[in-house]
């Protein structure tokens, strides 16, 4: 009886190997080195590779049950390799550098040991900078596995207090998938499955005009269908879509997928995974995702085509860039396979109609077709457009349009294209202003209608910024200083019994560039947090009892200045 369960035992174990080995991975990577960064059993808020605005999520998120204060662990030996804060992005961040070639990297954190916040705020005295991100030499500060080197926190861009945790590779920086180090997360749940969408391609660049139709699907337990079961009619070439989620068993959370294939009569002609990539790749998710319907639902529709553009190591195979052509009488089947890092995994079957394709009319565009892989100008006089090889996704036919202008402004308002092309990085944009700019010229920007200021300098006669998304544009000027709200301070505060002085700032045009903090005409630090715009001073023992004269000055991006003054008592 003994050797019988202990056979089912070993079958069992056996066939969770094999479950977990099924994914989707072009590498192999240690496992059992990596600890678990937490006391706590182990629970995420954010998975590896999921969806996020403008990004893939780089990292684990780990839970710290919504609050901040847990001790943070080296996950493997080695050494502090480099130290970061930031106003928003990582907030206070630590990397570690390990000899098997792997950086782990530690973010949000609320604070670090003293030996390290030591290190932190030294470089920000020496250098009267808040935002620091510096690197140390090996062995500086060598760290065992599991000793402490933070507390968790939520600093930084964080939408709640967590962990998030990455494993790098030291030598590419490549960002990669945590669990694939053995740091799993309990899971017994196959993603969902609750939409997909076809869309009618045929020869032309995928854009916000093309043809898609959405259908409901319904199922659980890993097992999907077409809420109205029917045989798709398809003719010609297709490209597919889905919208899923993963669960894993330790969290309510909605998570990303790990991998998702795309199957014609058997055979796999797309595959993405998100098992590794590059930083210069993850706003490449805007390729990856129908964009358009982003804008106009928020709903992530994940495109099972590779746009031509697109050079991401997320798809590790595809034929015809997963691309479908369906041109004879034949009923084909097409399936969707859809899997989490743990091998759970959930279908959904299609039966396709394929019919030749009819002759179409041949659309003609008047405009100006962008190619994306190569160099693209457009020139009309008031306004140049330039776009790099790299930066589009697909083909574009570019189009303009010129718009009423706006009341206090110093162009014209230039429709350059439209908001639902992405831009991978940014693109060169020249804006003649149509009135004249005299003495103002040093204190002209270029606006996006929609998020505001995106810089500019004044040369040549034109106005010149670099966008990162297609939109309205015009010209105006930025004269107006920055605005300081002091908080807990006035000028003859008595401030013995506060630990720190307060204020917020704002700009209303150009951003802030630049701000500087002193009492009694010496620099001292203003920590800055991202939530609630707010610059903070602790005391220390540097000011002593007495009267002290406070400083704030705050600069633009137009090099606009304020100053507030103010004396104080300890």
């Amino acid at each position: 009886m003994v050797k019988v369960l202990f056979c089912y035992i070993c079958l069992f174990v056996l066939m969770l190997s094999l479950k977990a080995q099924d994914i989707v991975q072009s590498k192999t990577y240690p496992k059992g080195v990596f600890q678990y960064p937490l006391d706590l059993p182990p629970s995420t808020a954010g998975s590896f590779g999921e969806l996020r605005a403008n990004h893939f999520h780089s990292g684990l998120d780990f839970r710290t049950n919504r609050r901040t204060g847990y001790p943070v662990h080296a996950a493997m030996y080695g050494y502090v390799s480099r130290l970061r804060v930031q106003v928003g992005g990582f907030g206070n961040a630590v990397y570690l550098t390990h000899p098997n070639g792997y950086t782990t990297v530690y973010a949000h954190l609320d604070h670090l040991i003293p030996e390290l916040a030591q290190a932190v705020r030294k470089y920000q005295y020496e250098h009267e900078t808040f935002e620091t991100d510096f690197r140390l030499q090996p062995f500086q500060f060598p760290v065992t596995k599991g000793q402490l080197i933070a507390i968790s926190g939520n600093t930084g861009a964080s939408g709640g207090p967590h962990l998030h945790f990455e494993i790098r590779d030291s030598l590419t920086e490549e960002t990669i998938n945590p669990q694939l180090f053995g740091l799993t997360i309990a899971d017994q749940i196959p993603p969902a499955i609750t939409g997909i969408s076809i869309y009618h391609l045929n020869g032309k660049p995928f854009s916000e005009n093309t043809l898609r139709n959405s259908f409901a699907v319904a199922g659980s337990g890993g097992s999907y269908r077409l809420t109205q079961p029917q045989t798709l009619n398809l003719s010609g070439e297709i490209g597919f879509g889905i919208t899923a989620y993963d669960q894993n068993s330790s969290s309510v959370n909605h998570n990303g997928i790990y991998s998702l294939e795309l199957k014609l009569d058997g055979r796999t002609v797309y595959t993405f995974a998100v098992e590794r990539f590059a930083f210069d790749q993850t706003h490449a998710i805007n390729g990856y995702i129908d964009y358009p319907e982003y804008l106009r639902s928020r709903r992530w529709i994940q495109k099972c085509f590779i746009p031509p553009g697109s050079h991401i190591s997320l798809y590790p195979q595809s034929e015809n860039r997963g691309v479908m052509t369906f041109n004879d009488t034949l009923q084909h089947d097409v399936e969707y396979l859809v899997k989490d890092i743990a091998g759970n995994t959930s279908s959904l079957k299609l039966k396709v109609q394929s019919s030749i394709p009819k002759d179409r009319p041949v659309a003609t565009f008047a405009g100006t077709r962008f190619r994306y892989d190569q160099r693209n100008e457009y020139n009309n006089g008031p306004v140049k457009v330039v776009v790099t090889p790299g930066n589009l996704y697909d083909d574009v036919d570019f189009m303009y349009s010129l718009l009423p202008q706006k009341p206090g402004t110093y162009s014209a308002t230039h429709r350059i294209h439209n908001k639902y092309t992405p831009i991978h990085a940014n693109y060169d944009l020249w804006i003649k202003p149509n009135v004249s700019i005299g003495s103002l010229a040093g204190k002209a920007v270029i606006v996006n209608a929609a998020s505001g200021s995106v810089g500019g300098i004044y040369q040549d006669g034109y106005v010149k910024a670099k966008p990162a998304a297609f939109g309205d544009f015009y010209i105006r000027v930025d004269t107006l200083a920055p605005v300081i709200t002091p908080i807990n301070i006035r000028n003859g505060s008595n401030l013995a019994a506060v630990r720190s002085i307060m204020l917020r700032a704002s700009d209303n045009l150009s951003g802030i560039k630049s701000y500087r903090a002193e009492i009694d005409g010496k620099w001292v630090l203003l920590e800055q947090d991202y939530k609630t715009r707010v610059f903070r001073y602790t005391f220390d023992d540097n000011i002593g009892s007495g009267e002290h004269q406070f400083n704030f000055t705050v600069t633009d991006g137009k090099d606009n200045t304020s100053t507030y003054t103010a004396t104080f008592n300890r």
